[in-house]
């Protein structure tokens, strides 16, 4: 009996379909490929700088995590402040043997670092990288929404749904904590939904969770190949206007908008002081952090920019209260046995910090350069 005219007639088709999808899916992936290539050679002229698609997209931070010869260093608004000394332009040309790649804007806490740390998994095995913390995270009971949406990634936070291999339980808790600033989540439904899914603990919501992921992989992808392109693309002149992309977002966190201290902590002394920072969540937060991490197995140097001592004592906040911060700071590090520098006998010195804020001065940046170095040649990081 002979086949079916029709069938017969659809068959070529078919073929041409599947072609056509093949060549277009081998120039992505040889596109790809050849930006890779090119990020890669192009690493010097672009390590030093921590502009917003470094910061939201991951090609150039995968770049500096697969680099031997770079240091990849996250962190807030220090990162984007100006001053003298900066660690990305103090080891431009690696002058010790290395480069810094700072990653970080205003408003960036360790909910966010966590993010981007998850999204690069496996990249991170055996890495150093070193992670600047800013006190004013942990005198606040939560992460501001403005901050946490001006800095989320999509794309980061894509990954970290459906490419990282976190621990179910650590993976659920961070979920979780996500799910608290829902804003973020609405221009991706899917990422929503996965993240609804990933923080539940009913066994239907996992089970829809493998059902999404086939398309979640998807959505990688795409982010993937768009914030390659962009990256190769970047050094462009651009109109102006801002950016019509979910790799960088098109959100400014203006600084203005986080003061030093809150004014109940301002006029509230000692006892308001320790009870904000007993009852912050940013402890929670930072644990998660660590635990991330430990479980991507990269290797931190935690460095903290000192409280600005001559703030907190016309606040009438006494220097055994401040060290209290220290103190427990440094207990979190100790659980999870990474090196914490936390500067704070620099907690009075008018030097090392921009005046009335948390920014480190040149001279505070000499000090965090020089601990990088010695991080970075596995000699002793303590000053």
């Amino acid at each position: 009996m002979s086949a079916d005219p029709a069938a017969k007639a659809g068959t070529p088709h078919l073929l041409a379909a599947s072609l056509a999808c093949a060549i277009v899916a081998g120039l992505l992936w040889t596109g790809r490929a050849a930006a890779v290539r090119w990020e890669h050679a192009r690493l010097s002229d672009f390590a030093p700088e921590p502009f917003p698609l470094k910061n939201q997209g991951l090609a150039w931070q995968r770049v500096a995590a697969t680099t031997p010869s770079a240091l990849p260093l996250y962190g807030s608004s220090e990162m984007v402040k100006r001053a003298d000394n900066k660690a990305g332009e103090f080891f431009r040309d690696s002058p010790t043997g290395f480069e810094v790649s700072p990653v970080g804007a205003g408003g960036t806490t360790s909910i966010i670092i966590l993010q981007k740390l998850a999204a690069l998994g496996p990249d991170l095995k055996d890495k150093k990288i070193a992670i600047s913390l800013s006190p004013s995270w942990f005198f606040r009971k939560t992460a501001s929404p403005y901050f946490y949406e001006g800095n989320f990634s999509a794309m980061a936070a894509s990954e970290f749904a459906f490419g990282s291999n976190l621990g179910t339980e650590l993976k659920r808790e961070i979920a979780a904590r996500m799910l608290q600033f829902p804003e973020s989540l609405k221009k991706t439904p899917l990422l929503e939904l996965a993240v609804t899914c990933l923080a539940s603990q009913r066994r239907l919501d996992h089970a829809l969770f493998w059902a999404l992921w086939p398309l979640g992989k998807l959505q990688n992808i795409i982010f993937d190949l768009q914030d390659h392109f962009e990256a190769v693309v970047h050094h462009v002149p651009k109109p102006k206007g801002p950016p019509h992309s979910p790799i960088a977002n098109p959100i400014k966190v203006r600084e203005s908008q986080a003061p030093p201290l809150d004014d109940d902590v301002r006029h509230g002394g000692d006892p308001v002081f320790l009870e904000h920072m007993a009852t912050a969540m940013e402890w929670s937060d930072l644990d998660l952090l660590l635990r991330t991490i430990t479980e991507i197995h990269a290797r931190p140097l935690l460095l903290c920019i000192p409280l600005d001592g001559s703030l907190y004592e016309e606040a009438g906040i006494s220097r055994s209260a401040r060290q209290r911060f220290y103190t427990t700071l440094r207990a979190h590090a100790d659980r999870f046995h990474f090196p914490l520098v936390a500067f704070e006998e620099h907690d009075e010195d008018p030097t090392f910090l921009v005046a009335h804020h948390y920014h480190l001065s040149g001279v505070g940046w000499m000090s965090y350069d020089q601990a990088l170095d010695a991080f970075f040649h596995d000699q002793p990081v303590n000053p």
